[in-house]
């Protein structure tokens, strides 16, 4: 697919030692790791310490829904999966049996929506609007892969060229390693459709989970509600 190694590389190489942004992307990678728990399994109470990391970044209330649907219906099919809010910028990953591992910030597509243009899997990234670069909604049954420059991510949906990868920042303008440490989730709006995460997240986290094997990818919708857009019962009929 034509598309797939210009997203996959948008982001190019880190940072160099000698940019003008080192002091600042140094910082927002350093509050990125806090949130990611980069270095938990290595660490003599990494378990308490996933936890902690965890708790900064609350589930929302549509994802605590979500996650009673899986968990109800085993409907991650005893695989490892995770949750995307995408309104609040944030992923959730759970293991097999629906424990939940750590939760980071995330960058989303630079667009509004949830679905994808058809086609824009074949098409150069010359050809996507800003109002085509979305992140699409809905259930993913996630493959792990490479791309064409050789570096593991995780596919979500292979045919419109949308991956979970580590966050790169090849253009400093973008400001991505800075919107990622952001207490906020206005800014995680800049990728062309494809979930950025840190890299010491997707080192620790994702690579031994979704990485491995098949998983379940649940994207949050935005422009409609969890329960209509899944399916959910409401609590009431439970």
């Amino acid at each position: 697919m034509v598309i797939v190694a210009s997203l996959m590389s948008m982001a190019g190489a880190v940072v160099s030692a000698q940019s003008p942004l080192t002091a600042s992307a140094t910082t927002a990678e350093h509050r990125i790791a806090t949130q990611s728990s980069e270095t938990l399994d290595s660490h003599p109470h990494g378990g308490q310490l996933r936890q902690q990391a965890a708790e900064r970044i609350p589930l929302s209330q549509d994802v605590r829904d979500v996650l009673d649907w899986v968990r109800r219906g085993n409907n991650n099919a005893q695989r490892p999966f995770a949750l995307l809010d995408k309104r609040r910028a944030a992923i959730h990953v759970f293991d097999a049996a629906g424990v939940l591992q750590a939760s980071s910030a995330a960058l989303l597509g630079l667009a509004h929506g949830d679905d994808s243009v058809p086609g824009i899997g074949e098409r150069p990234m010359s050809q996507i609007a800003p109002h085509e670069r979305t992140t699409p909604a809905g259930r993913f049954v996630s493959e792990p892969g490479r791309n064409l420059q050789g570096h593991d991510i995780v596919w979500i949906d292979y045919d419109d060229a949308v991956s979970l990868h580590r966050v790169r920042s090849s253009k400093p303008a973008e400001r991505r390693l800075q919107r990622l440490a952001s207490r906020t989730a206005d800014d995680n709006r800049i990728s062309y459709g494809c979930v950025n995460v840190p890299a010491s997240f997707y080192d620790h986290v994702i690579a031994p989970t979704l990485g491995q094997q098949a998983g379940v990818i649940y994207v949050l919708p935005e422009t409609q509600s969890v329960a209509e857009f899944f399916g959910l019962r409401p609590p009431q009929d439970r």
